[in-house]
């Protein structure tokens, strides 16, 4: 209730009002609606309610959010501010998921998009690798390799092995010759001609 002369009586929940309380409405004599604003959003939260569940979506419960705290309905955690990227377009100035759910997000499309693979298949890949390397044998299985032609996926490599194959451009005769190399024996070409090399069989 208020003592104020303009209090302009809610026909919803009975109460004498000042005007700021209600919504314009040109309609109106007074031009103003004839429902409070807490009776208008209380009914349009109901009605959207009911709409949802009639078409058999989920709907969403009303979490109370400390202030300067957002909820992130991907993880369900209540995070600060910084743990969000901002977006000038939304309501509130930051994503709709935390850093944390933006990043797994992120790479768990890349793999989809750059491989053709989900998690679940990488980490089958790594498993039957027993964990490591399939060419070292000896770090960490993290990078997945892909031949550039095909698109097919070969295999999980750690991070030097990768490079590596990616400095032979993914060439078998140049890694052919780097093992014989590296193994003592030289692959030198032989000049033919002027201008003209042999390379050894």
């Amino acid at each position: 209730m208020t003592d104020e002369p303009d209090a302009k009586h809610c026909r919803k929940c009975e109460r004498d009002l000042p005007p700021a309380a209600f919504a314009r409405d040109r309609n109106r004599r007074d031009g103003l609606q004839v429902h409070c604003r807490e009776c208008v959003a209380e009914y349009s939260a109901a009605h959207y309610r009911r709409r949802r569940e009639a078409l058999g979506k989920k709907v969403r419960e009303k979490v109370d959010v400390p202030a300067g705290h957002k909820l992130c309905r991907t993880c369900g955690e209540i995070k600060p501010h910084d743990a969000w990227h901002r977006n000038a377009t939304a309501s509130d100035g930051l994503s709709t998921r935390c850093k944390a759910c933006r990043a797994e997000r992120g790479r768990r499309d890349h793999l989809m998009r750059q491989y053709g693979i989900t998690e679940a298949q990488r980490d089958e890949l790594i498993a039957s690798q027993g964990g490591v390397c399939c060419i070292c044998l000896a770090a960490p299985a993290e990078h997945v390799d892909h031949c550039h032609q095909t698109g097919r996926v070969r295999g999980v490599l750690c991070f030097s092995c990768n490079a590596a194959l990616g400095q032979f451009k993914d060439r078998p005769d140049a890694i052919r010759r780097a093992a014989t190399y590296v193994e003592g024996n030289a692959w030198k070409p032989t000049l033919v001609a002027p201008g003209v090399y042999r390379l050894p069989s």
